[in-house]
């Protein structure tokens, strides 16, 4: 709120129906703005429609809440559009969590050309060339103000007059597209959209959708044939919509095929190195052991066999988290030694007319061993992202502020076991950072934190854009928070986490926790006959089991219906059938003392605490 100190304003935040908390939290910490909570997602458009209706500015802002902005930039977008009369929207400098400058705080029109030469990548090849560089005007200079065609979402000003005579947002489109619109329709007003570089901001992404997702294509694209059916003549509009199904095929083809390869390329590897080595033990054995005995594995040892013993150890690193990335080698012998135990275990059920031999898988246990982890280290040695073996332990931080620094280190020490390094740069008022990159250098830091309540968002700006490191990750610590918030780029998610809370977000609890659900429903399912007799509600047993094996529902989780504007922090899980209460044998504690049930089961998560709260809650599993 420091930023609208200086200026007469009021301020609105509309909730579409989120569900960690933060309506509760705005809220409680912020009584002043004007809380619009929704109780369906209504979309961007509706949802800011909402706000600007109430609002009595002589300016309206569009802000996402993903964003960070300088103590001074209202007064200085304010004050431009009070010398440009001619002014209906204005944009600024955006930048992302690592300080790069985004190329969407300035755009033009995507009229079917620029639409062509931005899907066929010309735009990315000559992004100086006034015609093909049309689509992010890349060929005009990011640090001067110019006249330009479309403006942002993210940070979107408009003078309520311009707003009056050419209408709100349009409500047909639910996200993406709207920002679009709206500015052509301010030009065609009579009035002037500018880019105004001497604002800044930082735009993280949100939660919403990620730029490289699937879901973004479809959206994204959906939302230019809106824009062209609109404002295009129809031989024209029916151009573009070729060019949008094209692009959509394209860019829709791209991302699947870019995930399935990320996601399938090192099991594929796995695979075929162990059944490689299988096969040659295999032979070995053959040919060398058991021809003596005049014995010779069949065809089918190879062809069913053999791929089932891989698949057996490809599954077991799978929920050892042996394919979680940053890789740890751990996670990867566990679950190669699960798998041999599995594989053995299932040998020794078989009957004695299809064992085939204990030795091969003994030494292909071997084998797997040597040959999965060796992948790992030469990919560590090649420097492949994601295969830093070493990434936790040898992380180094800097933590830079005066009054918060102290809380800051300490929430690092409680996440991270085995920091490398936690550097700190105390400063003054007056935020002195000038020797923020030798120091970056000289301790070889990876990721800086900036606490917010120290140092001034232009500051940490500053610092972000203006760095000689562009590898360095920044990071922010809101105050009093248990949160940091910042993302690298514009097309990933934002990153928010929750210090010494995190365990039940990680990857493998996840896996884990998502294992048990579906076999304590199919055990359920199995018992259903006798167990229904103990229920306190049968039917919602059933209805129960549904929801948890598709994901709807957990079987334990977090209690749900307070108040409590920490609630928010915690990491986010399915609405649960039980919870820690149900575990408890005392009587139900405070508000106060409910959070903190929460707060533990998020940190401290073990497979033995569900099972537990599912032993004593049982009668309550159709609740």
């Amino acid at each position: 709120m420091t930023a609208i100190q200086n200026v007469p304003s009021e301020v609105f935040v509309v909730d579409n129906n989120s569900v960690d908390g933060s309506v509760a939290m705005v809220a409680s910490k912020f009584p002043s703005v004007q809380l619009i909570a929704n109780k369906d997602n209504v979309g961007f458009s509706k949802a800011n429609n909402q706000a600007m209706r109430m609002a009595k500015g002589e300016y309206v802002l569009l802000l996402n809440p993903d964003t960070l902005v300088e103590a001074d930039t209202f007064e200085k977008v304010v004050q431009f559009m009070d010398e440009h009369p001619d002014a209906g929207g204005l944009g600024i400098n955006m930048v992302d969590g690592k300080g790069n400058f985004l190329p969407e705080s300035k755009r033009s029109l995507p009229t079917p050309e620029v639409a062509f030469y931005k899907i066929f990548g010309l735009s990315w090849l000559f992004p100086k060339s006034k015609r093909f560089g049309k689509y992010h005007l890349s060929y005009l200079d990011k640090d001067k103000t110019h006249e330009i065609e479309v403006l942002s979402g993210a940070f979107m000003l408009m003078r309520k007059e311009a707003l009056d005579k050419v209408g709100l947002l349009d409500e047909d489109y639910f996200m993406y597209g709207e920002d679009i619109d709206l500015s052509y329709r301010i030009i065609k007003g009579g009035y002037k959209n500018y880019y105004y570089p001497e604002a800044r901001i930082i735009h993280y992404k949100g939660e919403s959708t990620k730029k490289g997702s699937l879901n973004y294509v479809f959206v994204f694209y959906n939302a230019m044939a809106i824009f062209a059916k609109k404002h295009f003549s129809k031989e024209r509009a029916r151009m573009f919509s070729l060019l949008i199904n094209f692009a959509i095929l394209l860019r829709a083809s791209v991302s699947v095929a870019n995930r399935f390869v990320k996601r399938i390329s090192l099991p594929l590897l796995d695979g075929a190195l162990i059944y490689l080595g299988l096969f040659v033990i295999s032979n070995y054995w053959e040919t060398s052991v058991k021809v003596e005995e005049g014995l010779h594995y069949p065809k089918e040892f190879f062809l069913f066999v053999l791929p089932a013993y891989v698949l057996i150890w490809l599954v077991s690193m799978h929920f050892a988290g042996g394919y979680d990335k940053p890789v740890k080698l751990s996670n990867v012998v566990r679950g190669l030694v699960a798998g041999s135990a599995l594989i053995l275990i299932g040998y020794g059920l078989m009957g004695e007319e299809i064992r085939f031999s204990r030795a091969v898988i003994l030494i292909g246990s071997i084998w797997t061993l040597v040959i999965v982890p060796l992948v790992r280290m030469i990919l560590h040695l090649m420097k492949v992202d994601g295969f830093n073996l070493n990434s936790e332990k040898t992380k180094r931080f800097l933590v830079v502020g005066s009054g918060e620094i102290d809380r800051v280190e300490n929430l690092l020490k409680d996440t991270f076991k085995t920091p490398g390094f936690i550097g700190r740069y105390e400063v003054e008022k007056d935020a002195d950072l000038s020797k923020l990159d030798e120091y970056i250098r000289i301790q070889k830091i990876g990721e800086v934190i900036f606490c917010a309540k120290d140092i001034p968002a232009q500051r940490i700006i500053d610092c972000m854009t203006q760095t000689s490191f562009p590898e360095v990750d920044f990071k922010i610590a809101p105050s009093e928070s248990m949160f940091l918030i910042g993302s690298n780029s514009i097309n990933t998610a934002g990153d928010l986490y929750a210090f010494g809370m995190n365990a039940i977000s990680k990857p493998t609890n996840k896996r884990v926790k998502r294992l048990l659900d579906v076999l304590l429903s199919v055990l359920f399912l199995i018992l259903s006959p006798i167990i229904l007799w103990l229920m306190k509600n049968p039917l919602g047993l059933f209805k129960n089991i549904v929801l948890v094996l598709v994901g709807n529902k957990t079987w334990v989780g977090y209690i749900k219906d307070l108040n409590a504007d920490q609630n928010f922090q915690l990491p986010k899980i399915a609405d649960a059938v039980l919870n820690p209460l149900d575990g408890l044998e005392a009587g139900q504690p405070d508000e106060e003392g409910l959070l903190r049930l929460n707060m533990l089961y998020a940190k401290d998560y073990r497979i033995a605490n569900d099972l537990n709260i599912v032993f004593k809650g049982f009668r309550q599993l159709g609740r």
